[in-house]
């Protein structure tokens, strides 16, 4: 099932990306007050594990460096409901996709299959040891094709994303050091100017870098080592093995269904960047 996971996720990322891409999800959690974009984004996505302290969301969200979740949580919900902000989420991220596809296609029949294929497979995983997950899995998945099939990739995608954390966890490898390898397999160099670290400061990243070179995963230009190479492997395919589950829920048949209705709405949003 490893490679069905890791088609789906190619498939379902997509459908997810409108959230942080696309406009209309930051339009709506604007209009409900927070300043930021990086206010809503902690405040929607955290907003499922209740009103928890900044330490539960850094350690859930785990790839952010020591102090940014604090910046934003629990400030972000003090004048706003976590409630609302999900619900602004939901709203804007559905808009996006219905915007992306157009009225033929988020109409379509084919897409109401697919957005309950994609629901009998997201809620129908354990919970156990998946925060992020079950904190989606707590909500109620919506009833209208585009939001539903929104929802419940999203809720894949955090079950995906526990998994990842726990083979980064396994794997002694932090946070900040996973964007350094993540940036290097994207072939982006020096690392530390991918643009999901490259704001830390200077001797943050020296250090991240030191102890990568450390353990000989890097090497002095600041490359991939085997060592680093295999590392970066091994985690991946361990993510792919944790994130099969969901896909146990449906019959080979109903598999080979989802790929063939998602392949299309997904192409559609790859063209457009998710935006």
């Amino acid at each position: 099932m490893t490679h069905i996971a890791r088609r789906m996720f190619e498939l379902l990322e997509p459908i997810c990306l409108v959230t942080f891409l696309a406009g209309e999800s930051n339009e709506e959690l604007a209009a409900l007050g927070h300043r930021t974009y990086w206010d809503g984004y902690f405040a929607s996505r955290a907003a499922p594990l209740g009103r928890v302290p900044a330490q539960v969301v850094h350690a859930a969200f785990y790839s952010f460096a020591d102090g940014e979740a604090a910046r934003h949580i629990p400030s972000a919900w003090e004048t706003i409901p976590p409630e609302a902000s999900v619900a602004a989420r939901e709203r804007g991220s559905a808009a996006s996709v219905r915007r992306i596809l157009g009225d033929g296609p988020a109409g379509s029949p084919g897409l109401v299959r697919a957005a309950y294929l994609t629901a009998k497979a997201a809620t129908n995983a354990p919970t156990e040891g998946r925060v992020m997950y079950a904190g989606m899995r707590g909500l109620p998945v919506p009833g209208e094709p585009v939001a539903r099939l929104w929802h419940c990739a999203t809720m894949l995608r955090e079950h995906r994303g526990d998994g990842h954390v726990a083979a980064l966890v396994g794997a002694r490898v932090g946070g900040t050091e996973a964007h350094v390898l993540d940036a290097l397999a994207q072939g982006i160099h020096p690392p530390e100017s991918f643009g999901r670290i490259h704001h830390l400061p200077k001797e943050r990243l020296a250090a991240v870098m030191d102890g990568l070179r450390e353990r000989g995963l890097v090497d002095t230009d600041g490359r991939f080592t085997e060592a680093g190479r295999a590392t970066k492997q091994r985690i991946e395919d361990l993510t792919d093995e944790l994130a099969a589950a969901p896909y146990e829920a449906l019959s080979p048949a109903e598999l080979d269904e989802l790929v063939a209705l998602l392949e299309p709405i997904s192409a559609k949003l790859v063209a457009a960047g998710s935006q």
